[in-house]
């Protein structure tokens, strides 16, 4: 290995000083079973709430421990300066304004309101800059050249890694049965750490990272695949288009395998979260679970750790998210209904489906844009139901009085 290999790298022992240094200023998460997503799944399964954390995110473990090994190393700081889609600026914000530092933040311009109006809570200069991360991280590089500030990596950094790492440390000891970790991957910061502490106090235990399909930068980079890239994803924690040379490689010599999950795994994955844990987690807080909702024959049987990395979700973003899950799982439904324009016929087709047990959320009485002759009018209907045999029930009942009534 060069030196300056060597000096890249991150240790096991680099794991447990971090996790020295930061000792009762982040939230040691819980580590606890699922039973029902076990049962879903045919495995045991375990999550790790880091969404918990202050910040709601995993992100100021590895943010506090190069913020105080920085101050302890004695050299002059004037203040940091950071890029981030937004968890890793509160992690750097919230313990820079703790120890006294100044701290600016560069944010991608469409990063979600939560994540910007709680970075500037916690007194953070915040520059939005650029449509993506590597954009910021540039405005960041050149904010630090001009102003004298000293960048905080968001990934690709020993310090940072190390301090990410700590949650092996706490998962392992809470659940020494564990077999299997199952860890979100933009910059590799997290799972870098993970694989590294992991290796050492599980030697055999399988290490697998999940990207979404629309950021698929680490498994192009250590499987040498060409997968394309989007610009845009509900999991924009790890939407990172370029992973740090420490991290890939890390990844190459820790990781076993790297899994894709697309939008609707995602969706479906912080869906199941709030409905059975009772727990709020981001896009890309989810993509574990969205692994092993996807391929659940490769998780059966074993021991699987899930980090559940964040919870800061826009609102607007989750009410879409929630509203579409009930339409996967049937609980909201549409419904065309086509009948003689007479009166009382909407008083007709909304019996019909109070009767077969429905509730109406919403109806548009459609008469000009229809393909139905003039004497017709078609009748949406958006139904609040049971499962899509309810819809199916609702549907046969308006069939059998007397309606054209089609589901789409």
């Amino acid at each position: 290995m060069s030196g300056a290999a060597a000096a890249a790298d991150v240790t096991f022992e680099d794991i447990e000083a971090a996790a020295r240094r930061i000792a009762g200023q982040v939230l040691e998460t819980p580590c606890v079973e699922s039973r029902t997503l076990g049962q879903i799944i045919g495995a045991r399964v375990f999550l790790k709430f880091e969404n918990l954390q202050f910040t709601a995110s995993f992100k100021e473990r590895g943010a506090l421990n190069k913020l105080t090994a920085l101050i302890a190393s004695g050299t002059p700081v004037s203040g940091v300066v950071a890029a981030s889609a937004g968890n890793h600026a509160q992690g750097v914000a919230h313990h820079a304004q703790r120890l006294g530092l100044r701290a600016v933040i560069v944010m991608p311009q469409h990063t979600p309101m939560v994540k910007l109006e709680r970075t500037r809570g916690f007194g953070a200069e915040v520059v939005l800059h650029g449509e993506t991360f590597d954009e910021a991280r540039e405005e960041a590089l050149a904010t630090a050249a001009r102003d004298g500030l000293t960048f905080i990596p968001a990934f690709d950094d020993p310090l940072v890694i190390a301090g990410q790492g700590t949650i092996a440390l706490e998962m392992l000891r809470a659940q020494p049965a564990l077999d299997t970790l199952v860890v979100p991957v933009g910059g590799g910061g997290l799972i870098g750490g993970i694989a590294t502490a992991a290796r050492r106090l599980a030697p055999s235990i399988r290490i697998v990272g999940v990207q979404t399909t629309r950021f698929p930068a680490m498994v192009n980079a250590v499987k040498g695949t060409r997968h394309p890239q989007g610009t845009s994803t509900i999991a924009e924690g790890v939407a990172v288009g370029r992973p740090g040379a420490i991290t890939t490689r890390l990844v190459r010599e820790r990781v076993d395998d790297l899994v894709l999950v697309d939008e609707g795994d995602i969706e479906h994955a912080i869906v199941m979260l709030l409905e059975i844990e009772k727990t709020l987690v981001e896009g890309a807080g989810a993509t574990g679970l969205a692994a092993l909702l996807r391929e659940p024959a490769r998780f059966a049987g074993r021991h699987v750790g899930l980090v559940l990395s964040g919870g800061n979700i826009d609102p607007l973003l989750l009410a879409a998210i929630l509203q579409r899950g009930m339409v996967r799982a049937g609980r909201l439904a549409r419904i065309r209904v086509g009948a003689r324009d007479t009166p009382g016929v909407l008083a007709r087709i909304t019996s019909v489906v109070a009767a077969a047990g429905a509730n109406i959320d919403e109806v548009h009485h459609q008469r000009a844009f229809s393909a139905l002759s003039a004497q017709n009018v078609e009748v949406e209907l958006v139904l609040q139901t049971r499962n899509p045999a309810h819809v199916d029930e609702v549907v046969g009942a308006l069939r059998a009085a007397g309606f054209d009534a089609q589901p789409y």
